[in-house]
């Protein structure tokens, strides 16, 4: 009998931090560690895909309970990553989650699971109608089939695969709003400033001090 839930990480954006054989840590943590512990009790099986065995051989000493792919394919954006994470998932749904995403909610992500059955996919969007394919749970047959024709022509994005996808079910943020007041599952870091906001949110703040996530910054 096969899995029900995947978590697909997608690390390959973080290749060129690697390069000194450091992983990038929030307040003495990895990063990636928070995307594992949020989904390792939800999901029954966690793959993390890299763009080269020596950046998987780095992250698994960080995070040994994860399988590893490499993405073997000559594109190196998020489709291609996706799609080899799709093509080693076992469950019948699963997650797609950036390795750095350090506050992704597992209400959020127990959420997303929950509303995929039966639909190719369920993607949380944005009022302005941008959504968050990077934070979403896929039917892991469908995205594959789906996937593979796109990566054929050359498009390596995932919205992209979303508007190609039959069955789509979008969570509004609004939604969301009431599991994660301040969006904080969708801030991703991807850079060094990105990084030092991440170690500020870390931090307690007082109440009514923090601010929420707005879609200019969240990428």
């Amino acid at each position: 009998m096969g899995l029900e839930r995947s978590a697909i990480i997608l690390a390959g954006g973080m290749s060129k931090e690697l390069d000194r054989k450091e992983v990038l840590e929030l307040e003495g943590k990895p990063l990636i560690s928070y995307v594992v512990e949020a989904v390792q009790d939800i999901a029954e099986q966690v793959i993390v895909v890299t763009d080269s065995q020596e950046v998987a051989d780095v992250y698994a000493k960080v995070v040994p309970t994860a399988d590893f792919v490499v993405n073997k394919s000559d594109l190196k954006g998020p489709l291609a990553e996706a799609a080899a994470g799709f093509e080693a998932a076992e469950g019948e749904y699963a997650l797609v989650l950036p390795s750095g995403s350090p506050f992704v909610s597992p209400e959020l992500i127990q959420l997303l699971f929950e509303l995929c059955i039966g639909k190719s996919a369920v993607v949380p969007r944005w009022t302005n109608q941008e959504c968050e394919p990077l934070h979403a749970v896929y039917n892991t047959r469908i995205a594959l089939e789906t996937a593979k024709p796109l990566l054929e022509e050359g498009i390596d994005d995932m919205v992209d695969l979303v508007e190609k996808l039959r069955g789509v079910r979008y969570l509004s943020t609004m939604v969301i709003e009431q599991l994660d007041p301040d969006y904080r599952s969708f801030f991703t870091v991807t850079t060094p400033v990105a990084l030092k906001k991440a170690i500020a949110m870390a931090k307690p703040q007082p109440k009514g001090k923090v601010k929420p996530i707005k879609k200019k910054q969240r990428k």
